[in-house]
């Protein structure tokens, strides 16, 4: 079966945020390297998507120029860059046409957010009857604030609140709601593994 890594808005528009400081993996551009570097080893496709809302004034916005891959990510010739304005990777897209040309039967997903582009791409993406592979240390997220909590709280704020889902909840939540019924969850290691140790 033929396969395709979503790498998901791993993008700098999340650097610029107040709440990056509290990013559940603060290497994601790292992570979703070594999986691109395994997936391209493996004559797998890499999509590439990005996340963009136009004319909103906020870091999404092309027009402030942070809707860009992070610094030290690449496509290489051939590989699709997506821009979507939904949170999941097909609904505003062509994601499904260019997956079904390639003849793709599985998709492996990473990126930014772990429980909302990447966990509503995979569910999607299932029911559309892809297989799906969720590498979860390969996604990150944030706090997420209670829905009653009054907005725009600073993070400290955000982070003291009990109330507060922590990252680690927001990703076990996420990989409860998933496997079994939409997707696989794999390990970064299981995919990419560590390259070893060089011998002195």
């Amino acid at each position: 079966m033929s396969r395709a890594l979503l790498v998901i808005d791993v993008q700098e528009s999340f650097r610029r945020r107040p709440n990056w400081r509290a990013v559940s993996a603060p290497d994601i551009d790292a992570r979703a390297a070594r999986l691109v570097g395994a997936a391209r080893a493996a004559g797998d496709l890499v999509v590439w998507v990005l996340h963009s809302e136009p004319g909103s004034g906020t870091v999404f916005d092309p027009a402030l120029g942070h809707v860009r891959l992070m610094d030290g990510l690449e496509p290489a010739a051939g590989e699709p860059v997506l821009t979507k304005t939904s949170r999941n990777a097909f609904t505003t897209t062509n994601l499904q046409q260019l997956l079904t040309e390639r003849g793709i039967g599985e998709v492996v997903v990473c990126g930014i957010q772990t429980e909302q582009c990447c966990e509503t791409t995979a569910r999607l993406a299932a029911d559309l009857g892809y297989r799906v592979v969720f590498v979860t240390d390969a996604t990150a997220t944030f706090p997420i604030p209670h829905r009653d909590a009054p907005p725009g709280r600073p993070l400290a704020d955000v982070l003291a609140d009990p109330a507060t889902l922590t990252t680690a909840q927001v990703i076990t939540r996420t990989e409860y709601a998933l496997a079994g019924r939409f997707a696989d969850i794999a390990a970064l290691d299981d995919l990419a593994p560590p390259r070893p140790a060089a011998v002195r």
